[in-house]
């Protein structure tokens, strides 16, 4: 007779590792062992926007980082171990007009601009619960606690400190330049908010002159 041969379960190895971390401060010990070195790897975590859960390519972004920073840590390298979440941007304001039943700009601003503010930071700290929650099940490593938010007064302060310095030594011009305008917005669009929007369409036309 064939002995039967248990199916190890993945999901419970998994849990079994990350309690290994936690219990041992695995993660901790690491960072304490690679400061000594004096070695630093230079790392900022491109945010991810936190306005819905993570889908596949998000983990697999997220697991590339994981392992790049994994494998500088070998090296003796310490890093800068922390996480972002884009706070601001079309597709949290989209997200929040969808689930209080908005349809356009007239209805945020009937709404109450600053309730439609504070739903969309709700949604985002929503959001960053459970994406940090689904990124340490993948195993990343992260401190968790000291993730910055784009919208955070910090974050907004640098860039505008940044900005002024580039204004100073002269590397902004000011154009005048089309921009691709959302009338259901009321605003501009940037690239990457138009991805996949248009495409270029051939069709038979006659023009009189």
């Amino acid at each position: 007779m064939k002995k039967e041969v248990a199916m190890p379960s993945l999901a419970k190895n998994e849990e079994e590792v990350l309690k290994f971390w936690e219990d041992n401060k695995i993660f901790q010990k690491l960072q304490e062992k690679n400061k000594k070195t004096g070695k630093y790897y230079a790392f900022l975590d491109g945010p991810i926007t936190a306005n819905n859960e993570m889908k596949l390519h998000h983990c697999w972004n997220r697991s590339l980082k994981d392992i790049m920073l994994r494998y500088k840590a070998l090296q003796g390298f310490d890093a800068h171990y922390q996480n972002g979440f884009d706070a601001q941007g079309l597709w949290v304001e989209v997200g929040v007009e969808k689930s209080l039943g908005l349809n356009d700009k007239r209805d945020i601003l009937k709404f109450g601009m600053d309730k439609f503010t504070e739903a969309c930071i709700e949604r985002v700290n929503h959001f960053a619960g459970i994406i940090a929650n689904q990124s340490k099940r993948l195993g990343q490593w992260m401190n968790w606690d000291d993730s910055y938010f784009t919208n955070s007064d910090t974050n907004i302060t640098t860039i505008w400190y940044f900005l002024k310095k580039c204004y100073e030594k002269g590397w902004l011009i000011e154009k005048y330049r089309p921009m691709p305008w959302c009338s259901h917005c009321g605003t501009s669009l940037s690239e990457h908010e138009l991805a996949d929007s248009y495409q270029d369409m051939e069709h038979t036309a006659v023009f009189f002159k």
